[in-house]
């Protein structure tokens, strides 16, 4: 979404540091009321009263109904009718769609082989350290999060007769040794499109070409050729599909509301893929590996004990849908609340699911015509859509703009001096600017990992124009610490609030 310009002309700024160049008058009113501001700041204030903290687990559901909920999701996205012809064994690779359901990838991988062997590669450089700051890659929360994610989609895959195989290494490493030992014909995976996942990609690729297979009997090869395992990349992030777009995407438009009606106009969103009740046989593994405990990471562990507490994986995913379109009716009024600040329900809080692959924007989409049909449809209903739209419009844009998005003068190349004072910085990361929404929202994120559309504007704002930042400190710290961190719509919403997108 775009971030808009924020500020509050009403406080007094009470700065807890003294910075070396003065923040500049704050001058537009903030969307906002004073009680509002108050209640916020105090639950994430950690020296506030006992009786003003609240912890909320997102989904509201014991772990039964959310099992329940997430079999009764499968039964309605399975098939028995689905015809298995391939040979051989297939390999999936698991990068960031963490889930069975509408995988495209995993079915493609269970039709075109005998049997599939799924696999994640735990890679260390996921957890290094952010390209300009240094800062941590992958936050404690984030991290917690997706070993949940990876726990879930195991426990998923075990039901359907699988298993989930997880590897710590190199993928480029890891998957050519596996193709290897178990003379896989094909690796599937989910294509991304930002130069670090890209690059892993290639280098897969490449490490493929050097393992050498025995010949099928089914297709014996002459004496010169060889027999190489293909990497056979699957589009399935977005909800609108890349190749059912009507421009290429090195045309796509630079106006968001251009890029919308374009595709609403003359695209149709495919059906969600039906995945077979049973992904049976297993192939022979002698250890499956475990999933990693946090400490394994090296990162340090930290606990959610105030504010929202989000549950990791597919079942957790499903039942939020479930829980906030269905059991709690609240997408009738999600336009009117989602820029709301505070507790779990003024919007969707979709987004970590979808960062991790977890949740499928198609199968959001079905259920929202599911809902349109069997209660209401208005502007809420479509709004939702409409959010997911910006989605896909950033990760289309990743690739027409390529790293530009990463770089200070960002696409348009904007030349302009920013500060890369450490201790404002510091100030505004660590909650301590004085401001009291500011600074909740800060606090918020860093014991959450999630933060509210409307604070991420705001803070955001905050940064780059009150304060003269350099943008990419803020949007590195967001990639630390957010559960929903993804790089298109991270550096896609940060180069908006810092005036350097087209």
């Amino acid at each position: 979404m775009v971030i808009l310009h924020s500020a509050m002309s009403s406080l007094p700024l009470k700065k807890l540091i003294q910075p070396s160049k003065p923040i500049s008058a704050l001058t537009h009113p903030i969307p906002t009321t004073q009680a509002k501001l108050s209640i916020h700041f105090q639950i994430m204030n950690p020296n506030a009263s006992s009786s003003s903290i609240h912890t909320y687990q997102v989904p509201a559901l014991d772990s039964d109904q959310m099992c329940r909920i997430a079999d009764q999701t499968f039964d309605r996205y399975s098939s028995n009718a689905v015809k298995r012809k391939g040979k051989g064994t297939a390999i999936v690779w698991f990068r960031n769609d963490l889930r069975i359901l509408d995988n495209e990838a995993l079915f493609k991988a269970w039709a075109s082989s005998e049997a599939v062997l799924p696999v994640y590669c735990v890679d260390p450089r996921l957890f290094g350290s952010t390209y300009y700051f240094g800062f941590p890659k992958t936050g404690a929360l984030r991290a917690q999060f997706i070993i949940e994610c990876l726990a879930d989609l195991k426990k998923n895959l075990m039901k359907r007769g699988l298993n989930l195989l997880i590897r710590h290494g190199k993928p480029e490493e890891i998957i050519p040794s596996l193709v290897q030992g178990f003379a896989a014909h094909t690796v599937y995976a989910q294509k991304e499109t930002c130069s670090e996942e890209v690059d892993v990609e290639r280098l897969v690729k490449k490490a493929l070409l050097q393992v050498k297979l025995p010949p099928s009997p089914e297709k014996p090869t002459s004496h010169h050729s060889t027999n190489c395992p293909k990497l056979q990349l699957v589009w399935g992030s977005t909800m609108y599909h890349m190749d059912d777009l009507p421009f290429s995407t090195n045309s796509i438009p630079d106006v968001y509301t251009q890029f919308r009606k374009s595709i609403e106009a003359k695209c149709a969103i495919r059906r969600c893929v039906k995945i077979p009740t049973s992904l049976l046989p297993t192939p022979s593994v002698e250890d499956w590996g475990c999933v990693p405990s946090i400490d394994l990471l090296g990162i340090q562990s930290q606990k959610v004990n105030k504010g929202m507490k989000f549950l990791g994986g597919e079942t957790a995913a499903l039942s939020r849908v479930f829980e906030y379109f269905w059991k709690k009716d609240l997408l009738k009024t999600y336009k009117e609340t989602r820029n709301g600040m505070l507790g779990p329900d003024y919007s969707t809080k979709f987004s970590p699911w979808l960062a991790s692959g977890s949740l499928s924007p198609r199968f959001i989409y079905e259920e929202v015509i599911r809902y349109e049909k069997e209660r209401q449809a208005n502007d809420s209903t479509y709004w939702v859509l409409f959010e997911l739209i910006w989605r896909d419009y950033f990760r289309f844009l990743s690739i027409k703009y390529g790293n530009s998005i990463f770089h200070l003068g960002g696409p348009r190349k904007v030349e302009k001096r920013w500060s890369q004072e450490q201790r404002l910085f510091e100030s505004w990361r660590d909650g301590c600017t004085g401001y009291p929404l500011i600074d909740a929202n800060m606090k918020e994120v860093s014991t959450t990992g999630f933060m509210s559309n409307r604070g991420r504007q705001i803070v955001c704002s905050f940064l780059v124009r009150d304060m003269g930042i350099d943008w990419r400190m803020g949007a590195e710290w967001f990639e630390t610490c957010l559960l929903d961190y993804d790089p298109c719509s991270n550096y896609g919403n940060w180069t908006y609030g810092a005036g350097t997108n087209l």
